[in-house]
């Protein structure tokens, strides 16, 4: 009876052989395929360009790689380059051809790194440098970030001004795609071109108080059309700050401040009068003046006019370059809280606006509601990028402009103090 264990033992292991074939020699997994070292795909796989010292890739094809034979099939490609640039590809489904989706960097070297696998299911590898040739003469397209390197509010786009301009929405998806922008947390954001000079990137909703935020170029090297050709881009970080957001009504004359969703202040305030309505819409601080003269004539009235004026202004924050501030305001206390007088801007009393002056930053975020004025301008007078759903900027993009999606009820609605 003890003899019994052992011979069906070793029946269900004679059994196993001849189910995995002449590769498994015992009941153990040394024999399994995918056990094994990979082996050295050379004679499998085939490259569109030349490879070796001295040999130099177009930069302006697409690298192919192809499957030779029935032999195998390959399983995945990475191409990076020395600056750590990932070239972007597509695999055919039966694997037996891989084709780079994104341009080649001109005067790079990248490693190619290629997997298979045989008809086993063995694991197959194939590294090797391919190095790419100088690019004709053509115009380098640099591209500089703003803002400057610093902390700022949670409303602060980034911007990017090109060196020169691109037309063709082709050529900026090519720009477009080789921008990138990582925040820390993460969030959803995108590009949308101002003109064709100049980029803007805002997240679906504000940045994240206390976030990092980091933008490079991959456009170095990289063939944008016939006359064209990515140049070098100084890489930028930022962080934010807590979330502030001042939120004006013109109706009710008062001002009212929150940081990271608590209310902190609120004040009253006096905007513009009829015929000088203080814009509507979500503005961006643009920057702090202790001491600013305001004379009407710098935004069009007469030295003449019974409108005129001429007066020292102080603890000034900006929100438009055509001069729209929140600031000291003595001369009004009297209609502060109770009547629109002035001529566009925000006036408060001194103690309050310094207190204001001392407590946002660049970058904050600045709503007037209920007013009879016109909204914010999107681009050109200060950041009214807020001012767009996040399905109008999405169509600002060379990238997704035209791209399916259905709005959600939040995304249909400009922000307002509620989301706060």
């Amino acid at each position: 009876m003890s003899h019994t264990p052992r011979t069906r033992t070793v029946i269900g292991c004679t059994v196993l052989v001849m189910t995995l074939g002449p590769a498994v020699t015992s009941c153990g997994g040394d024999g399994n395929p995918l056990s094994a070292a990979p082996y050295d795909a050379a004679d499998q796989i085939s490259f569109n360009g030349p490879t070796g010292e001295g040999k130099k890739a177009d930069p302006d094809k697409p690298l192919e790689v192809t499957a030779d034979g029935d032999e195998g099939r390959i399983t995945d490609v990475t191409a990076v380059d020395a600056a750590g640039r990932h070239l972007a590809g597509e695999l055919s489904a039966d694997g037996g051809r891989w084709h780079s989706t994104s341009p080649l960097a001109a005067d790079a070297r990248y490693t190619v790194r290629v997997s298979t696998e045989d008809e086993d299911g063995r694991p197959g590898r194939r590294v090797l440098v391919l190095d790419t040739g100088k690019p004709p003469a053509q115009k380098p397209l640099d591209v500089t970030f703003g803002p400057k390197a610093g902390t700022y509010g949670v409303g602060q786009p980034i911007t990017a001004e090109l060196s020169r301009p691109v037309h063709g929405r082709a050529e900026r998806a090519v720009v477009e795609r080789a921008l990138k922008v990582h925040s820390s947390p993460a969030v959803e954001g995108g590009w949308h071109w101002v003109d064709d000079k100049e980029l803007h990137y805002r997240p679906k909703e504000y940045w994240p108080s206390h976030a990092t935020i980091q933008v490079r170029s991959n456009l170095e090297g990289i063939r944008i059309s016939d006359r064209l050709r990515g140049g070098r881009a100084k890489p930028l970080k930022i962080t934010t700050g807590d979330k502030v957001v001042a939120v004006t009504d013109a109706s009710s004359h008062w001002m009212t401040v929150y940081k990271n969703g608590e209310e902190i202040n609120s004040m009253p305030v006096t905007t513009g009068k009829p015929g000088f309505e203080t814009r509507n819409g979500v503005k961006v601080v643009l920057g702090k003046e202790y001491f600013v003269r305001m004379r009407s004539t710098s935004i069009g009235i007469a030295a003449s006019s019974s409108e005129s004026y001429d007066l020292p202004v102080y603890y000034a924050t900006r929100v438009t370059w055509s001069g729209e501030y929140v600031h000291a305001a003595p001369w009004s206390v009297g209609s502060q809280g109770y009547a629109n007088v002035s001529h566009g801007c925000t006036g408060m009393s001194t103690a309050n606006a310094a207190w204001f002056f001392e407590n946002v930053r660049e970058g904050d975020v600045v709503e007037v509601v209920n007013s009879y004025g016109s909204t914010m301008e999107t681009f050109g007078n200060g950041f009214g990028d807020w001012n767009l759903t996040w399905k109008k900027w999405r169509e600002g993009s060379a990238l997704t402009a035209g791209t399916p999606e259905t709005p959600k009820p939040e995304e249909t609605a400009r922000l307002r103090p509620a989301a706060v």
